[in-house]
């Protein structure tokens, strides 16, 4: 498969056109889901991963349904909000969440997906899921917010991906994004999550400005361009992408650390969706990786590729 590699210096984009863009926005958790269903759905009808990506977009609509009649999260108290402002920690502190509090968005998730038309291998891990012991259920919230997924149980993992990001997204949504600080490299400002890709947006008063995208809660967070997302560094960094394609979505890879992140630009294309399209370009994760490059973002509908 050719590539194409491009100097960091050469990223046809001006950074001179960013003016003042905001540090974070938040997810519009009512509409997250359902657009990205719509893109899905978009990239299915032309794409040799198409059987895929409609399961995809299925799953994405039953996150969007699943939220009808939840209860309203709990968000942490306004004391535990500031003291993490002050420490320069996310207010979501994923390794504290009780397991109990996504119940019933995981039921209700599992039984939305038991309707969706699915391949053999999805249906035989939901079958397991909805037999796993309370306990059990509770390892797996756990392991997939340690992004620690055992590889023999890497399908049914994803169904409860799905239901943490419905869980996640509906409270970084009630969060008050002036708040928000920066709380390390290549981690969310709301729930110090990993990003799942990054994008260059061409939203007025930000034209040009990167965000990065968190995995898990949805919340873009404003990053320096030409920087790597995971590990800081401003040395070898470098853009690959597949020869003759559009030029609307790239790998920056980084010599520092021997990681990649995506990087989207939307400026370009405004349709691209920062989940959906880092699925579609899973030929672009193959190419960068011939070249010894590690991913170092983190996609649960990606887990095993």
């Amino acid at each position: 498969m050719p590539k194409q590699i491009i100097p960091a210096g050469s990223d046809p984009t001006a950074i001179g056109e960013v003016s003042a863009p905001p540090f974070a926005c938040l997810p519009e958790s009512e509409r997250l889901f359902s657009r990205r269903a719509q893109r899905l759905n978009t990239l299915a009808a032309s794409h040799e991963l198409g059987p895929y990506l409609r399961f995809l977009a299925a799953l994405a609509e039953a996150q969007h349904g699943v939220q009808a009649g939840l209860r309203e999260p709990e968000l942490p108290n306004t004391e535990a909000r500031e003291r993490a402002r002050t420490f320069g920690m996310p207010p979501l502190d994923r390794g504290r969440l009780a397991p109990n509090v996504i119940v019933e968005t995981l039921d209700r998730l599992i039984s939305a997906a038991s309707a969706i038309e699915k391949p053999a291998t999805a249906a035989d891990a939901l079958g397991r899921l909805k037999q796993a012991a309370p306990a059990k259920r509770d390892g797996m919230v756990r392991n997939v917010l340690a992004d620690a997924i055992p590889m023999d149980a890497l399908a049914e993992h994803v169904y409860v991906a799905t239901a943490l990001q419905v869980h996640f997204a509906r409270i970084a949504a009630r969060l008050d994004a002036s708040a928000l600080v920066p709380v390390g490299d290549g981690a969310c400002p709301v729930c110090g999550g990993p990003p799942v890709s990054s994008i260059i947006v061409g939203w007025q008063g930000a034209h040009g400005a990167r965000f990065c995208v968190c995995s898990l809660c949805g919340t873009w967070w404003n990053y320096v361009r030409i920087k790597c997302t995971l590990c800081g560094s401003t040395k070898g960094i470098g853009y690959q992408e597949i020869d003759g394609g559009p030029g609307t979505i790239k790998a920056e890879t980084c010599d520092s650390c021997g990681c990649y992140v995506k990087i989207l630009h939307q400026h370009k294309d405004p349709a691209l969706d920062p989940v959906a399209d880092d699925v579609a370009t899973l030929g672009l994760d193959l190419l960068v990786r011939e070249g010894g490059y590690r991913r170092g973002s983190f996609n649960p509908f990606l887990i095993g590729y």
